[in-house]
């Protein structure tokens, strides 16, 4: 299941920044399809951080998780949606090679119906919203 359509993905050499689209619900209520996000390469992870990797099945495909804790061998992530899945319950610790970034930042783009004054005014209030470390969410995921 995609959770990533991918803007901007930089090589090793590239830039340290880039942009994603996200499709699926995994990840909600944190992030919904058609959010984008701001994505810093290389970053350091830590529990709880929302993160970008590389599929560990399916390398060309790019997910969005939240990394719940460090484990031997990489990182065990989880979607915030415990009813989606696709996420370390099915395919058990992610390497620390697949794990690309950190997301910074989500931006919800406006509406095609969104027009009215109420609307616009609730879209410019929530539109962007760094994401921060939930810990409380970590211990949350991990339990389960």
């Amino acid at each position: 299941m995609p959770e990533l359509s991918q803007e901007g993905e930089r090589g090793r050499t590239g830039a340290p920044f880039g942009l994603a689209e996200v499709t699926g619900p995994s990840m909600l209520p944190t992030l919904h399809h058609g959010d984008r996000l701001l994505l810093r390469y290389g970053a350091a992870v830590r529990p709880g951080d929302v993160v970008v990797l590389r599929h560990p099945f399916q390398q060309d495909l790019l997910v969005v998780k939240r990394a719940v804790e460090r484990r031997e061998g990489g990182w065990w992530v989880l979607g915030d949606n415990p009813y989606a899945g696709g996420d370390s319950t099915d395919y058990g610790v992610v390497p620390d090679e697949l794990v690309l970034g950190r997301a910074w930042l989500r931006y919800r783009p406006l509406r095609p119906g969104q027009r009215s004054p109420l609307a616009l005014a609730r879209w410019v209030f929530s539109a962007a919203r760094p994401l921060l470390t939930d810990r409380s969410a970590s211990r949350r995921l991990r339990a389960r």
